[in-house]
């Protein structure tokens, strides 16, 4: 998978901030398609430090689970568990395809994909790299969607 330059959060300059995702349009996406799958948002986030992304804790079918979406780019993700850096991706194949016409919509199998040397295919920034060396994560979810300070 390509990691895009900032996808962390971290950057050198100005030169290398990253784009911002829009967090509105992500919120009432997340209660329209509750909405429509006879669902409920329980809670709503915005990124916080040290978070990088937004989360939307829903309840649909008797199963609560997360929407997560990186604060930088269209990735979104599905989790059972988000808890300060212990994250267990799920795959909500009904939700895929409602979320597929606005974001990358990333499987358990892209976001367990491990980190075994440096990305081939990115263009993640020095500051990230710093980080990534720093903190260790083991998985390309675990680099999209962190906890790092």
């Amino acid at each position: 998978m390509r990691l895009p330059n900032g996808v962390t959060g971290f950057y050198n300059s100005e030169a290398d901030k990253p784009p911002q995702t829009d967090g509105k349009q992500f919120k009432q996406l997340c209660f329209s398609v509750a909405a429509n799958n006879a669902g409920r948002i329980l809670e709503f986030n915005s990124p916080r430090y040290p978070a990088n992304f937004y989360s939307a804790y829903v309840e649909m079918c008797g199963n609560q689970f997360y929407i997560l979406l990186n604060e930088h780019y269209p990735f979104i993700a599905f989790a059972s568990i988000v808890d300060d850096g212990n994250l267990e991706f799920k795959d909500e194949p009904v939700l895929f395809q409602e979320f597929k016409p606005f974001y990358d919509v990333l499987t358990v199998n892209e976001l367990n994909e491990l980190i075994k040397h440096k990305p081939q295919k990115n263009e993640l920034n020095p500051a990230e790299w710093k980080q990534i060396f720093y903190w260790k994560p083991g998985t390309v979810g675990q680099i999209l969607f962190n906890y790092w300070d």
